[in-house]
């Protein structure tokens, strides 16, 4: 099938590095503001890349939970695919597209997982039926059905139906500390605007990049 004539021009504005704030962080900060009040549908949806012992790359959408100086942080099974690959290699790839604002954002950086204690605090916040299904998948494994699934579910959901669901010890979160955070800004004629801000002697620097 060919989709060739699928095709817009980028129009709602430019990006100059006189726009661009000091700290790649706090430009994330103002950007991420501004898709959420966009009313886009979950403006912490981010591609996760990551690569495998044989150099095999892999990626799928997991959700951006906090962030800060110190990195951006989501949460997982830590028997996954993903957190196996992280293991084997911490070099790791985040993207955030937001089409409704013609932005992208990609950060490159190490994923290391965090402390229990922080792992803990962020479950014990989420939905009491998103606690017990932490317990329910071994993410990444072949299952014969959903129905067996959903089984467990009921299962672990009786298990668990007095007190607190206790974190799993399989479960927890990743930061992963940028070496590099890229903005794109979409342009006319497919002249894009792109500022590539990288770490060098732990002080962030700004380049223009073509598009």
């Amino acid at each position: 099938m060919d989709i060739g004539h699928f095709r817009r021009e980028y129009l709602r504005g430019g990006l100059e590095q006189g726009d661009l704030l000091d700290n790649p962080v706090d430009q994330f900060s103002l950007w991420f503001d501004q898709a959420r009040d966009t009313d886009i549908p979950d403006p912490n949806a981010m591609v996760l890349a990551t690569v495998s012992s044989d150099g095999r790359p892999s990626q799928r959408t997991v959700l951006l939970k906090y962030f800060d100086e110190d990195g951006f942080v989501f949460f997982t099974n830590k028997e996954s695919r993903k957190a196996r690959e992280m293991k084997g290699n911490p070099g790791v790839n985040l993207h955030f597209v937001w089409l409704e604002l013609e932005r992208q954002i990609s950060i490159a950086g190490i994923a290391a997982p965090i402390t229990t204690k922080e792992s803990a605090r962020y479950f014990m916040s989420r939905p009491r039926n998103s606690q017990i299904a932490a317990w329910v998948s071994n993410q990444s494994s072949m299952i014969s059905s959903r129905a067996l699934l959903i089984q467990k579910f009921k299962e672990m959901k009786h298990k668990f139906s007095q007190g607190d669901v206790p974190l799993p010890s399989f479960w927890g979160g990743y930061r992963v500390k940028p070496s590099s955070i890229e903005f794109w800004q979409g342009r006319e004629n497919r002249l894009h605007d792109r500022f590539l801000y990288t770490r060098r002697d732990g002080i962030w620097q700004t380049e223009r990049l073509a598009p």
